[in-house]
């Protein structure tokens, strides 16, 4: 394995360019006739960061499933939040989402498309996943299911995938996904950027890295739609198809070629956020408008929670902190392995944030930086912990009795949580983004805060200014 740092830069420079206008016409074109119901299955709230006007649903039953397909949009999504959740845990999930699926699109006779939506830097429960999800589909609808196709592409976050490796960008330089720190987490961990590799590792080699088919910019950028038809045609056995991609026509181009080999072929797809927005035929929108987000008849201060503790969100934390109409409060989050001493701590810090939001200022309450390791050998230890974290979290949002001008939640389990546990949000309208990659919901009617702006910040998403820029743009005072 060798795998280096690249200059972005230098390396789109040399790519031939697209007729932008003739791959919009092709694409167009293709999906004119693609009838199928796109359920875009979401194992943190994040994978919104790419679509407007769209709803997400916060959980998997028939009748949300069924307003889904009801619905005249195009694409629903379904959070499942399960990066939150143990393997076992997350087998369960998809079977019953499968199955559900399963039953409305039989009862609806409308056929469907499923997108299992992850992160960009590849962590999460792969391949468990997207293989439940086939054999209880091949098991229930009788349909084979060919392939899986692999796209964790994602400009909005700086992730591109060039001659098959997966690159995380840090400013000008494109690093190796493997050599970044989402590569060493606790329980997502991986080894290889190359993502033949990656499946070859994520499978224990039941997919090997030679059985990989791979779809190249240079086929993308020739427009060469028969070439990577054929490759597609030619897939069978749930084998994997690994898409290079640097921006979105690249995306556009494969989906053209794609949306004919789906009239006879069937495939899951675990991708980031660019290929939802394509298939799903999300038309392009700037970023929202104060004008759009905040509410001036509301005089309370807003609402700020972090969790997340990748380093880029410390960096952000840390630029938000410049900001002297914020008050910020620390939350000891290592109590969590003291019950009565965490009970002291919860009520410390949501008596201050309740009496500062009353006050018209806006709270910030933020776990400490360190990590807490249960240092046992098993990951899913980490993560349970994490959990019960994310739980204390949880119970300081839901105990906030004031009602915020705003809601900003940093990081996916953190943000997942407040909305579905604390914000008690059942359905919601996706109103766009923010900031590039940082989607906003508008919360449902059956809310504790109804119709409020809530903010989902993926904690590697964003410049190190980006967390203060967003609560700049929400603060009314």
């Amino acid at each position: 394995m060798n795998e280096k740092s690249i200059e972005k830069t230098t390396i789109l420079e040399t790519l031939k360019p697209y007729d932008i206008n003739c791959v919009n016409k092709n694409l167009d074109s293709a999906m004119r006739d693609f009838r199928r119901k796109i359920i875009v299955l979401d194992d943190d709230p994040t994978g919104v960061q790419t679509v407007h006007d769209i709803y997400v649903y916060t959980d998997w039953s028939k009748e949300s499933i069924r307003q889904g397909f009801d619905d005249d949009k195009a694409m629903f999504f379904i959070l499942t939040n399960s990066r939150g959740f143990t393997g076992e845990e997350t087998q369960r999930m998809h079977a019953e989402i499968a199955e559900n699926i399963a039953e409305v699109s039989q009862a609806t006779g409308k056929d469907f498309l499923i997108v299992s939506r992850s992160d960009s830097t590849l962590r999460g429960h792969y391949p468990i996943e997207t293989l439940i999800l086939k054999d209880r589909i091949e098991e229930l609808t009788g349909k084979k299911v060919d392939g899986e196709i692999i796209m964790p592409f994602f400009v909005e976050g700086g992730r591109y995938t060039i001659d098959n490796v997966h690159y995380v960008a840090d400013g000008n330089t494109l690093v190796p996904a493997a050599s970044t720190e989402f590569a060493a987490d606790r329980t997502f961990g991986y080894a290889s950027s190359d993502l033949r590799e990656w499946v070859e590792e994520k499978t224990g080699g039941k997919y090997s890295k030679e059985s990989v088919t791979c779809i190249t910019l240079d086929e993308l950028r020739s427009l060469d739609y028969a070439g990577i038809r054929q490759k597609l045609d030619r897939i069978t056995g749930f084998n994997k198809v690994v898409v290079n991609a640097v921006e979105y026509a690249d995306v556009k181009v494969f989906v053209t070629a794609l949306i004919k080999v789906l009239e006879k072929k069937n495939f899951l797809f675990r991708t980031a956020a660019a290929l939802p927005r394509v298939i799903g035929q999300v038309h392009e929108k700037g970023l929202l408008t104060r004008e759009e987000l905040v509410n001036t008849t509301n005089k309370n201060g807003g609402f700020i929670i972090v969790g997340s503790h990748v380093k880029k969100t410390t960096r952000q934390l840390e630029r938000l902190k410049e900001l002297d109409s914020i008050s910020f409060i620390e939350f000891n989050c290592f109590l969590v392995v003291d019950d009565q001493a965490l009970e002291q701590e919860l009520e410390r810090v949501i008596q201050l944030a309740n009496e500062n939001i009353k006050k018209g200022k806006t709270v910030a309450v933020y776990t400490r930086r360190e990590r807490l390791d249960v240092n046992s050998g098993n990951k899913e230890d980490d993560l349970r912990l994490a959990v019960k974290i994310s739980e204390a979290v949880t119970t300081i949002a839901s105990s906030i009795t004031v009602r915020p001008n705003f809601i900003i939640a940093k990081g996916g389990i953190t943000s997942s949580d407040v909305g579905t546990k604390a914000l008690e949000v059942k359905k919601a309208l996706v109103l766009g983004q923010i900031l590039p990659g940082i989607p906003v919901w508008m919360t449902g009617a059956e809310s504790r805060f109804p119709n409020m702006p809530y903010v989902i910040f993926p904690g590697n998403v964003g410049s190190e200014t980006a967390l203060r820029d967003a609560v700049e743009i929400m603060q009314i005072n």
